[in-house]
């Protein structure tokens, strides 16, 4: 226990060292963040979708409004997702995730340079949900994707958890047919994660002749990711051939949606989840993965990725619920922390049996109960 409380003292006392000598993690001045003047006609949703009660179960605090910085110059009210200054990122939102999405933007807004120059392009299956980030970020500016959970759910097959198979979790997937063409590259980001940088760094990052861009983990047992079927035929497991694969959360990805367009990107990955699909309808042998999305992204793209800084992915923070086990942070830097696993930091700590880097993520969650407002 003593040992908890020194490291996680140590990192805050790093933190505040960090927030005082870069500019690029300080909160800027307060004002409204401008949306785009004809941001209603962005909703895309099918005939006949009505709102659920989400909106009625859920309340949340009005984040202060963030604005740019000297440097970043400013964009009119006429400003529309073309246009080439912005910083555009991707979020699902869904019922069971929603708070975790709006501490991320949060967070993202609060220690970005130049806020006003980040689009958010949230993908949902719930058309209620609009509603609430608008009444948390009244001026931010974004676009609501509805995503058919139908799209997908026939080539969804059972996983080792069940959070691991709902459809929206699929959606990253679709993102270069759903995002308008204009735009070029995409941040795709989990809902379980806060970032304490500038994203525009991460934007930035070179992917040379790359589509996706990651931390790599190439220490990690790679073979544990596919099953025995997968490896022990010859046709599957040569997959890899010619490749160093290693692996990747796809929860952090710079992804250049112009080369993911040109080269079929989407249809490659469907391809996968049918063999799976396949496999599955069979019998338990004959699966070729057990965890959900990811697999299917690492068989397209493993040992064909743009490496990124590791600061920007500290993941494996949820740890096991079932369990009760808490994680530490990796060695190194600290740009973004992923609560990726089992354990959600607004579950634990609404249960007051939080772990110590849960604190963390506290600052940025804006959550609060209808009743209580």
């Amino acid at each position: 226990m003593m040992l908890w409380i020194m490291r996680i003292s140590g990192f805050f006392s790093a933190a505040t060292v960090m927030v005082v000598l870069s500019p690029s993690l300080q909160s800027f001045p307060p004002a409204e963040a401008i949306r785009s003047s004809n941001l209603d006609g962005y909703l895309r949703f099918p005939a006949g979708t009505h709102a659920s009660g989400a909106r009625d179960s859920f309340s949340f605090r009005q984040a202060p409004p963030f604005r740019n910085a000297e440097e970043c110059g400013g964009l009119g009210d006429d400003s529309t997702v073309c246009d080439p200054s912005l910083v555009h990122i991707a979020i699902t939102l869904d019922v069971d995730y929603l708070r975790g999405s709006i501490a991320a933007v949060h967070s993202i807004l609060q220690h970005a340079l130049c806020p006003e120059n980040v689009f958010f392009h949230f993908l949902v299956s719930d058309t209620s949900l609009e509603t609430l980030v608008r009444s948390a970020f009244p001026r931010l500016r974004f676009k609501v994707y509805y995503f058919d959970p139908e799209r997908v759910r026939g080539l969804i097959s059972s996983s080792v958890r069940q959070a691991l198979e709902q459809p929206l979790n699929y959606a990253r997937n679709y993102l270069a047919d759903m995002l308008e063409p204009c735009v070029r590259r995409v941040i795709y980001l989990d809902s379980d994660l806060v970032v304490v940088d500038d994203v525009a760094k991460l934007w930035r990052t070179s992917l040379g002749s790359r589509t996706v861009g990651a931390p790599e983990y190439c220490h990690a047992n790679f073979t544990k990711y596919f099953t025995e079927r997968f490896w022990s035929d010859p046709r599957l497991a040569g997959t890899f051939a010619g490749r160093r694969p290693c692996y990747f959360n796809t929860g952090v990805m710079v992804i250049d949606l112009v080369r993911w367009r040109r080269f079929g990107y989407t249809r490659r990955i469907v391809r996968w989840m049918e063999v799976q699909k396949g496999g599955a309808s069979a019998g338990w042998g004959g699966r070729i993965y057990e965890l959900g999305s990811l697999p299917p992204f690492l068989l397209v793209f493993a040992g064909h990725v743009a490496p990124i800084e590791h600061r920007w992915n500290q993941h494996g923070l949820g740890g096991d619920n079932v369990k009760g086990s808490c994680r530490d942070l990796h060695p190194g830097p600290v740009s973004l922390l992923h609560w990726s696993g089992s354990g959600k930091p607004w579950v634990r700590l609404d249960s007051n049996r939080p772990c110590p880097l849960d604190a963390l993520w506290a600052p940025y969650d804006l959550y609060g109960p209808a009743s209580s407002l």
